[in-house]
């Protein structure tokens, strides 16, 4: 099939390729509940040496960067207590950490996660981690944005392959928490 976005040889229904996502991603896609319908969330194969969002957008197509997002996980701290979740926001912005990220988690202090913690909390490959699959009872902060595209390229829990998702189905993830403003222009 072809892809609805990007120029790409093929995209394949994620449900047709489980054995291409990490197990967490995988398990989410055979789960899925929400009202978008499974087989719209579509597995483009790629370079892993491509995966950062720069590169990527050179050789797949630079319409992409307007309908990318990144997922990156982040830690709020409050009175010794931490609370890690992920926020997805558009490849164009930087997510707001010290007032939207730390006001929703209530946090006193809200930082990027490390590397270590985001891999191993997520079971997903650093550069990859995409915002389906996550830990049960994260929050998913997704700038409204995001939301708005028809179509969005998020990593697919590797650094090889992405997901092509509905942005609506963003807003359905367990967890999920919609909201303005989470991604800022640079």
């Amino acid at each position: 099939m072809r892809a609805p976005i990007g120029d790409f040889d093929t995209a394949t229904p994620a449900p047709d390729c489980l054995g291409e996502l990490t197990a967490p991603v995988a398990d989410a896609v055979r789960h899925w509940q929400g009202a978008v319908p499974a087989d719209r969330i579509l597995y483009v194969d790629t370079e892993p040496q491509w995966a950062d969002t720069a590169v990527f957008v050179e050789h797949y197509g630079r319409d992409l960067l307007e309908r990318s997002a990144n997922c990156v996980v982040v830690a709020g701290k409050r009175a010794g207590e931490t609370t890690l979740a992920a926020c997805v926001v558009a490849s164009t912005a930087r997510v707001d950490v010290n007032g939207a990220v730390r006001r929703q988690l209530g946090a006193r202090k809200a930082s990027f996660a490390s590397m270590e913690t985001a891999t191993g909390e997520t079971g997903m490959e650093y550069g990859g981690i995409t915002p389906l699959g996550l830990p049960t009872g994260w929050p998913v902060l997704v700038d409204s944005a995001v939301v708005d595209l028809p179509y969005v390229l998020v990593g697919s829990g590797r650094r090889r392959g992405k997901l092509l998702v509905p942005g609506k189905a963003l807003a359905e993830l367990p967890g999920a928490v919609v909201l303005e403003g989470l991604g800022v222009t640079a």
